[in-house]
């Protein structure tokens, strides 16, 4: 069981950053955070404030628009193709296939927070002066996403590689290289080390990448049942009522069993927004990152049992596995 899951896991990961668009989303996200301190020549004394709260937004936004996109590609395609029949006709369970699949996109996003995440530490480095651009880490950064698609091209052209999937993994080593350069390198006033990075907004961006493992464990449910566009519009739907599932049904839980019962079954996207709590110079506390962990676990679980319960007697290709 443990050796189907793992490679079901295994092979929808390599799907999932193997595909063109993972890599365009991941790309669009990455570009948007390195020119986001560019504006801050245009601010006053809220510089930081800008790229923090704009790079976050990037990544709670991309990360979900790539959570849909992959579980599309890696559910509703395989189902439609017949790869999902194919898996399923060896002794395959079928929530042993969802789950491998959910942990296999879980940890494609991870990569992609990752990344972004990195690119955060490094956008904030540069805009940490308002007058003043870093502009030697700029060069760095924007090199190293330039040498990660060269290495990627070279990959795949020597040894046949996909080259969405061989720029993530090179993404994956250079830029991490780079943030060491740049963590040693010496700013305005000579600051270099541990002083170089913002590190107070890590706590904040491990709450993005909650929000980001619930969207994708909805859209990969939602997936077992509607296409990309349908899925889209459904997790936009859960995206924007989540939003505003404090003022639309949270006054009204205490009255009504039914408002408590929607209140509870739909995640409370601002509880992982932590902007306004970094503009304040409050600091993320450990445990709120612990306990928001905790509160996720429970909406995985919720929409990991929803798309077994979706996917029981879905038909895949032209049989009906049950």
């Amino acid at each position: 069981m443990f050796s189907s899951l793992f490679q079901i896991a295994k092979n929808t990961f390599r799907e999932s950053v193997r595909e063109p668009i993972f890599l365009l989303v991941l790309l669009s996200a990455l570009t948007l955070i390195g020119i986001y301190p560019i504006f801050t020549l245009f601010v006053f004394r809220e510089q930081v404030k800008l790229v923090v709260d704009s790079a976050m937004a990037t990544t709670m936004l991309f990360g979900w628009v790539a959570a849909v996109l992959s579980a599309s590609h890696a559910i509703a395609r395989e189902i439609n193709n017949g790869t999902a029949l194919l898996v399923l006709s060896k002794p395959v369970q079928r929530p042993i296939f969802i789950l491998g699949k959910i942990a296999g996109i879980l940890f494609a996003l991870v990569v992609f927070w990752f990344l972004t995440s990195l690119a955060t530490l490094i956008a904030v480095r540069i805009a940490k002066d308002q007058f003043w651009l870093d502009n030697r880490v700029l060069a760095i950064y924007f090199a190293a996403l330039a040498l990660s698609c060269a290495a990627g091209g070279v990959r795949n052209y020597v040894a046949r590689s996909s080259f969405p999937m061989s720029a993530v993994l090179s993404m994956l080593v250079i830029l991490p290289a780079a943030a060491v350069i740049i963590y040693f390198l010496p700013g305005k006033e000579g600051m270099q080390g541990p002083g170089a990075f913002a590190w107070h907004i890590v706590p904040a961006l491990i709450l993005i990448l909650y929000s980001v493992w619930a969207m994708g464990t909805l859209a990969t449910a939602l997936s077992t049942r509607f296409e990309l566009v349908p899925n889209l519009l459904l997790c936009s739907v859960v995206f924007v009522v989540g939003l505003m599932s404090d003022y639309v049904l949270g006054r009204h839980a205490e009255g009504s069993w039914l408002a408590a019962t929607l209140y509870a079954s739909i995640p409370n996207w601002q509880l992982f927004w932590m902007a306004d709590a970094l503009a304040a110079k409050t600091t993320v506390p450990i445990a709120y990152v612990l306990w928001g962990g905790a509160y996720i676990s429970l909406f995985i679980l919720l929409f990991l049992v929803l798309a077994v319960m979706m996917f029981w007697r879905r038909e895949v290709g032209t049989q009906s596995l049950t």
